[in-house]
């Protein structure tokens, strides 16, 4: 246990529905793997992920979950990633992954990643074939129940509001003010609110029920699916058994609140259950927007990045997609070439979109040519000054690229994004913009496929 982890040895009822715990008094003790300690937060968002037998979603989740929040929304906030296995290899291998791929997020506290004692789970060797499910989907939702039940415990003291999720999702672009706003317009007595109709995902509980849910859910994790307990604890509130159906279920729906649209939609195919093929989908999702349009000057587009499908660079320089380039490596060039020299006070590039995050362009700079090649070299400090010399201002940081162009290049002929190294993933670039002092829109030239700079 790290960074004064919590323990949960409080709980005495705990002890109660999974008596195997007096046998390890460090049970209950979570492993905290990566965190600061964060508390105080308004929102905790709690991911369970265990090992897949296909794919893992889990980098793409987190990706989708940061995307474009502002400083402000990540102060406010805590992402729990419980790695629900007792394999510690496995285990390890994951908080690397993260904190490869998220080292801002961990080192500021926003993301954290925990681990439960292997003491904590019990045998399910002795489990009852209930509902008509095999065997080994019995010990799959059971486990699945103790999952949830470890990682409420632990978020309960962290904030004021908790909000399950699954390791297979994508956020709505906006949704962390939307699930604040709609939490402040619904001050009164709910249990839940919903923010995706699908099973356990974009349910928020205020931190203070945690416990009593818990305890129910421990009661019961034997016998039924989180989302079946979550309905049976509803009835038991609130619902009278003389009263019938119809009078049930306007009594839930006041416990039970749903916003619309959903703001998390499932995006995995391979479940969790061995062999399990998960299609679902939520229809209030919506569409995401994956790019945003700019009216950009004419000009003749060259990349060396093969597109994927139809997202092509001349489709994204006309607002028209995204551009996806398969497999950069170093050396790998897109080039934007005016039709006439461009007055052009800054630039903006931004790779990845809400979907598909990970896709970013890393170690890539921005280079300009202008077209006045007479300008005094003191301005371009080191560069060289041969005809069609390109002058690197900037680079991606965080997926972005964006700055200003110096007033005494006047004009520029030619703007181009350069990939000094190779890529574990693809290159995914969802706005190309620049600030024109003039600017006009009309159809490009093809885009051409051209051998690496270098």
């Amino acid at each position: 246990m790290r960074h004064g982890a919590p323990s949960f040895n409080k709980m005495s009822n705990t002890w109660i529905y999974l008596p195997h715990l007096k046998e390890h008094e460090d049970s209950l003790t979570p492993n905290v793997l990566l965190g600061k300690g964060r508390t105080g937060v308004s929102l905790v968002l709690g991911i369970p992920t265990v090992k897949r037998e296909k794919q893992s979603y889990l980098i793409s989740t987190l990706s989708s979950l940061f995307y474009e929040l502002s400083p402000e929304e990540l102060t406010d906030i805590v992402v729990i990633v419980f790695v629900a296995e007792v394999d510690s290899a496995y285990v390890q291998g994951v908080a690397e992954s993260i904190m490869t791929k998220f080292p801002d997020e961990v080192n500021s506290g926003i993301l954290e990643v925990v681990t439960a004692s292997p003491h904590f789970y019990p045998s399910f060797s002795q489990l009852k074939e209930t509902l008509g499910d095999s065997k080994e989907r019995v010990k799959w939702r059971t486990k699945q129940n103790l999952d949830y039940s470890f990682l409420m415990l632990y978020a309960q003291q962290k904030g004021s509001y908790y909000v399950q999720l699954e390791d297979d999702i994508a956020a709505k672009e906006g949704y962390l003010q939307a699930m604040k706003t709609f939490a402040k317009q619904n001050p009164e007595d709910w249990l839940i609110l919903e923010f995706s109709q699908l099973g356990f995902i974009g349910k928020m509980f205020r931190t203070s029920d945690l416990p009593m849910l818990v305890e129910f859910i421990l009661m019961f994790y034997k016998d039924k699916p989180i989302d079946w307990l979550l309905d049976h604890i509803l009835w038991v509130k609130v619902c009278h058994p003389e009263k019938g159906e119809v009078h049930c279920s306007r009594k839930k729906d006041v416990l039970r609140r749903r916003y619309k649209p959903s703001l998390f939609q499932h995006i995995g195919i391979h479940s969790s259950l061995k062999g399990k093929i998960q299609k679902l989908k939520d229809r209030d999702f919506g569409k995401q927007t994956l790019f945003k349009a700019h009216t950009n000057p004419p000009a003749e587009l060259k990349t060396s990045l093969t597109a994927y499908e139809s997202h092509t660079l001349e489709r994204a320089y006309l607002g028209q997609d995204f551009f996806w380039g398969m497999s950069p490596v170093i050396g790998d060039f897109v080039q934007i070439s005016f039709h006439q020299p461009q007055p052009v006070k800054g630039y903006l590039f931004r790779s990845g979109n809400i979907e598909t995050n990970g896709d970013k362009l890393y170690n890539t700079t921005v280079e300009v040519l202008p077209s006045d090649v007479s300008l005094n070299t003191t301005l371009f400090l080191d560069a060289k000054r041969e005809f069609l010399s390109f002058v690197a201002l900037g680079a991606f940081v965080n997926g972005v690229a964006e700055g200003t162009i110096d007033p005494l290049m006047e004009k520029i002929s030619a703007i181009r994004l350069v990939i000094h190294s190779d890529s574990d993933v693809w290159a995914l670039l969802s706005e190309v913009t620049g600030i024109w002092r003039v600017g006009c829109r009309t159809p490009v030239k093809p885009v051409k496929n051209l051998k690496k700079v270098g």
